[in-house]
């Protein structure tokens, strides 16, 4: 149930800001689910795609969508993901969590500012 209830909130928060995995998915994960951090990363990173094609689709329907420009971001991510991933796994559990922190309260203030 708990599961159901982080799928539901990051849907939310994707759809209406843009934000799901990182900032939704993985802390609530962590917080609620109990798994370990790169667990936590890998399953967010399975259910973004999901979380992705339905907001597209609802998106699309309203013809919110500019494919080039989707098409310049996600094939670069992509890459960025890959990349991400193998560096990840060589990173100690700590430093990810400290460094994920960082990162987090850096958008906040900056958000904020």
């Amino acid at each position: 149930m708990r599961l159901v209830f982080i799928g539901l909130a990051a849907g939310f928060f994707s759809a209406l800001f843009g934000v799901g995995g990182g900032i939704i998915l993985v802390p609530l994960l962590i917080l609620v689910a109990d798994l370990p951090e790169r667990s936590a990363t890998a399953t967010s990173l399975a259910a973004i795609g999901l979380i992705a094609l339905a907001g597209s689709v609802s998106y699309g329907l309203h013809g919110e969508i500019h494919p080039g420009d989707g098409a310049l971001l996600g094939v670069p991510a992509a890459v960025g993901a890959i990349a991400g991933a193998r560096l990840q796994q060589r990173l100690a559990t700590r430093a990810l969590t400290l460094s994920f922190s960082v990162l987090l309260a850096s958008i906040g203030i900056w958000l904020l500012v």
